[in-house]
């Protein structure tokens, strides 16, 4: 039986979005596209009809991960919330719904170039996004504030996952991170900007 063109698009999108969160999850080479394909609900076979290859899909997977997290960026009001959402115990337990540079930041290296070229243009736009919250946008010293930060973010996110849930030490990297890249935002934003 086939399908219209509008179901082919949801059924490709389920498997888009699947696929975003459970690379997340377990690295790109941590599942399989039958695992893929049953998680999203549909058989293995179908896979072809969506995509070319896994490598592929990892690609498209990984941008779609980083529109998701643009959207989510886009709606802090500020720097400290930017900063306080991302560095949280939600954010820690949810790897599958946030960040793909502090999911994947590690298993990247070990992909095609498709899906590091994409890695790096989700990263750029990351940092974009964190120096538009920065005063003087424009100066390349807000630039190196910026990536400043998004290392801080993400190595910490990162390591916090890392060690067991139970650890004292899960949060306390998230929150000496978050107090010391608060502690330099204020100090970078001095002056009465509106979004600082």
């Amino acid at each position: 039986m086939r399908i219209s063109k509008e179901q082919a698009q949801r059924n490709r999108m389920r498997v888009l979005d699947t696929a975003a969160e459970q690379f997340r999850v377990r690295g790109f080479d941590g599942i399989g596209v039958g695992d893929l394909m049953k998680a999203a609900g549909f058989t293995h076979g179908g896979f072809y009809n969506h995509f070319s290859s896994k490598d592929a899909l990892a690609a498209e997977a990984l941008d779609h991960a980083w529109q998701e997290m643009a959207a989510q960026r886009a709606r802090a009001r500020d720097l400290e919330q930017l900063l306080t959402g991302y560095l949280s115990r939600a954010a820690r337990n949810a790897p599958g719904r946030n960040c793909p540079a502090a999911a994947l930041g590690g298993d990247v290296s070990r992909q095609s170039d498709d899906v590091r070229t994409t890695f790096a243009e989700g990263l750029e736009q990351m940092i974009g996004s964190v120096a538009a919250l920065l005063p003087d946008t424009d100066s390349p010293a807000t630039r190196a504030r910026a990536i400043d930060l998004v290392n801080r973010m993400v190595g910490a996110l990162m390591l916090s996952r890392a060690v067991p849930d139970d650890s004292p030490m899960a949060e306390e990297i998230l929150q000496t991170a978050l107090q010391s890249a608060l502690s330099d935002a204020r100090t970078w934003c001095t002056a009465p900007e509106p979004h600082c």
